[in-house]
This record gives structure tokens, sequence and C-alpha cells, in this order.
């Protein structure tokens, strides 16, 4: 196996609505910032990998058009998922092992603002049985949080507690959305918005976008000083109908951390992609976190969620955190489709 690390990341400062650019516009500065921190020119790029969706975009390969933030010179090698760019970096990941690439650049975008997000998402759907109910995101994760409460999994004071924490830890993030010094106790004065849910529960509408930079072996050591090296990555999928599987649980994340080694030593910082505030707490305990891991410091999903992008945000604050030297192992996660469906966990050390 080479030794793959993440050696530069970028983002764009999330907001509700980025309505002064469009997606290349939006794209360019942080493909830009992500090959200047990673010490290179674009002639070194040997792979190119992007996440997004058409749903979003409103056109088919929409995708294509954002390769205008690349550059069309000198000529790329390029591939495209139609998810979170965090499986983009698992495409990278699989072809610098293969010996195809040294360097990878990875990103991902997603404006959610100019069109229903919550309608455009049932499209993920069974198309029997769920797509024609109209079956929202917030709907369906509004009765797995039934489901966690009426088993004793969560509870509502935790998981006002993880939305509390987040807004206070995004306070640090100058990219994150919301943010606040908000108590537990505010979230529960609220109403609820989707009941059990309320508001602070839910992640936000947001437009933005990512990128890093992986490198192979010694090219990694010659451009970062500290690379945050890719130990384990791993990803799973759940049944499609939401009635077959257990809610309450992530069966899919437990499998993927033990495939990556999540357990194999001591995790210092974990950013778990939980666009809910008791998803949160379901995927901490499929990951086996203990109270020394600081979960989501910036913030998380609950206060920026850049649809087919947050994911790969998880993977670079991760990564960022072990270059900064500031944690010398962290677990990145990312998900997609409804109520947990699809899960990518990453574990990234420093040297």
């Amino acid at each position: 196996m080479r030794d793959i690390a993440i050696i530069s990341f970028a983002q764009t400062h999330h907001a509700r609505a980025i309505e002064q650019e469009n997606e290349v516009e939006m794209l360019q500065p942080v493909v830009v910032d992500a090959i200047a921190k990673a010490g290179i020119t674009k002639d070194r790029i040997d792979f190119v990998c992007s996440g997004s969706a058409d749903y979003l975009a409103g056109m088919a390969f929409s995708f294509v058009l954002t390769l205008d933030a690349v550059g069309p010179w000198p000529p790329i090698s390029e591939s495209h998922v139609d998810m979170d760019a965090a499986w983009a970096v698992y495409e990278a990941w699989v072809k610098m092992q293969m010996g195809k690439a040294d360097i990878a650049l990875i990103y991902g975008y997603g404006k959610s603002s100019p069109g229903n997000i919550r309608r455009a998402l049932t499209r993920q759907l069974d198309p029997y049985t769920l797509q024609p109910l109209w079956a929202d995101p917030v709907s369906l994760a509004a009765i797995q949080a039934r489901s966690a409460l009426d088993t004793g999994t969560v509870t509502t004071e935790a998981m006002a507690e993880v939305a509390a924490r987040s807004w206070r830890s995004a306070q640090d993030n100058p990219y994150a959305q919301l943010k606040g010094d908000l108590a537990a106790a505010d979230v529960l004065a609220t109403e609820p918005f989707v009941d059990p849910l309320r508001r602070h529960d839910c992640a936000p509408i947001t437009d933005g976008a990512a990128a890093v930079v992986l490198a192979a072996g010694d090219v990694a050591r010659e451009l970062c000083e500290r690379p945050a090296w890719i130990r384990g990555i791993d990803h799973r999928i759940e049944p499609h109908m939401l009635g077959v599987r257990d809610l309450t649980t992530s069966a899919s994340t437990a499998i993927a951390a033990a495939k990556a080694g999540v357990g194999d030593g001591p995790i210092d910082v974990a950013e778990l992609h939980a666009p809910f505030s008791h998803q949160e707490l379901i995927l901490a305990a499929a990951l086996g976190l203990g109270d020394d891991t600081a979960i989501n410091p910036s913030g998380g999903a609950l206060c920026a969620n850049p649809v087919m992008t947050a994911g790969l945000v998880r993977m670079g604050e991760v990564a960022q955190r072990v270059i900064d030297g500031t944690a010398d192992r962290g677990v990145a996660h990312a998900t997609s489709g409804a109520c947990l469906q699809q899960n990518l966990v990453c574990v990234l050390e420093g040297e």
C-alpha cells in the first residue's frame, strides 16, 4: 500500500446564499488556494476528481462547466462522482494506490439556495414507494429522531447539547455559516420545527465549496512538513428501503470504522457529517468515540452544510488540525442519502 496524505485544504466562507457568484466563480478561488497551500503549480497535478449533484445545478453534466475553475491548460486527467466529494477523495486514493498519480486535486461544491433543496433530495429515495410521497430529508430525519428517542438511544437534552455545542465551537471557525454563544436551554426553549426536531437540530441551507490536495509518499513529505496521512479509509451502504433497517443505529458506519482502523489508537478529533443533532449521537456510538475525543470543533454540518461538500469539509478540517500539529490522530466521516444510508470513514494521522 502506498502512503497517501492530504497536504492542503481550502474552503469558502459558507453562506445561506452566494447570489453574486455562479458555481465556477465560487469554486475557482478555492481551487487556487488549495494548490497554492500545497506549494505546487497546476502542471504538477496528475489527477482531478470532483463531487457534486446535477439536481442542484438543474442541468445534466453540470460538473463539466466547473472544470473552468481548474482551467483548460495544461490538459488534465479528470473524473467525477455524483455525490459528496468525500467519495471523490476515495476514488483519487484508489487511483493513487494503483500508481496512476502522485498528486491529485479533489473539490466539491453545492449551491442549495436557488431551488427547494428538501424537494430535490427526495429524488434519492426509492422511486416506487417513497418518492411519490415527497418524503423530504428533514421529515425522514424527524422519524429517525423519534425512533431514537422512543428507544432511549438519544434524549432531547442530549440533542440540544449537541446543537448548542456546535454553535459555540463554530465561533472559532471563520468559515462557519451559523455560530453563537448558545446553551442547551436556549435550544429547548424554541418551538419544534418538524417534531421532534427544532431548527437548531437541523443543518442550514448552505452554498459553499471546498478542495483538498492529495500527495503520495516522498512527494507528500517534500511538499508538506507534516502531512495528514490517510491510514485507513472505507465506505459502506445500507438498504435503500428505510423500513428494513434500524434507524437508531448506523451499522454501515461501524463496519467502515472497523475496516478503516478507527479503534487501533486514540482519536484526538472527529469531524462527523451529521446534518441533524441526533445523528451525531448515533455516529459517535457507531465509531466508539469517548469523552476524550473533540467532536466537530469546527461546528460541523449543523453550522454549515454545503450539499455534496460537507463530507469533504469534514476531511479537510481533520487534516488541517493534523497538518498544524494540534491533533495527532483524527477521524473524518461523510454521509449521503436519507437517515445515514451511505457512510464513509477516514482515519488521518501525523508522523
